[in-house]
């Protein structure tokens, strides 16, 4: 029997000499390497948002509340102005009440608890300030303000970097009822 030059060239050729064949197994593949990164990134990565006491936290919402309403009744304003190493902080009230001599400020970074940063604002020529340990980066950052009773708080927020200053007043909370 004699073969045929046409016939040799029919012959199959290994499957793995196929393009197809691993045109086809790209897509799993690529499933499977994708799946690895994202279970990597779940094990390593810490997703400090769920919480499991709910009813503690309802109780410090409340106790925030009313601390809000106490700065309503002082009249405290606020503005807020950051640099890249510092937090300068101008706190005015309604006649008659006494500021403290310092402040306790938080920045609050709005998904990782882990970037959040508190500071004590020593109060120097009518003006409070403190030095920044960490950079903030990109965010809309909560900002909170209260004295070290706790007896008040001022909060607010800042997109950072774009704004350098912001305006905290207390008048423009809403009512507690």
């Amino acid at each position: 029997m004699n073969m045929s030059a046409t016939e040799a060239k029919r012959s199959p050729t290994p499957w793995y000499k196929e393009r197809w064949t691993w045109l086809l197994m790209l897509m799993p593949a690529t499933a499977i390497v994708a799946g690895g990164i994202t279970l990597w990134l779940a094990i390593t990565t810490f997703d400090g948002l769920v919480t499991d006491d709910y009813y503690k936290q309802g109780l410090a919402i409340n106790q925030t509340l009313a601390r809000a309403t106490v700065a309503q009744d002082m009249g405290l304003v606020a503005r807020v102005r950051f640099s890249a190493e510092s937090l300068s902080v101008e706190l005015s009230a309604k006649p008659g009440v006494d500021l403290p001599g310092r402040l306790n400020a938080t920045l609050a970074h709005p998904t990782r608890g882990g970037l959040d940063q508190k500071l004590v604002l020593e109060r120097k020529s009518g003006v409070y300030s403190a030095a920044i340990p960490l950079a903030l980066n990109t965010a809309h950052w909560k900002v909170l303000l209260e004295d070290e009773s706790r007896s008040w708080r001022l909060s607010g927020t800042a997109f950072l970097p774009t704004e350098t200053e912001i305006r905290i007043d207390s008048a423009d909370l809403k009512p507690v009822d």
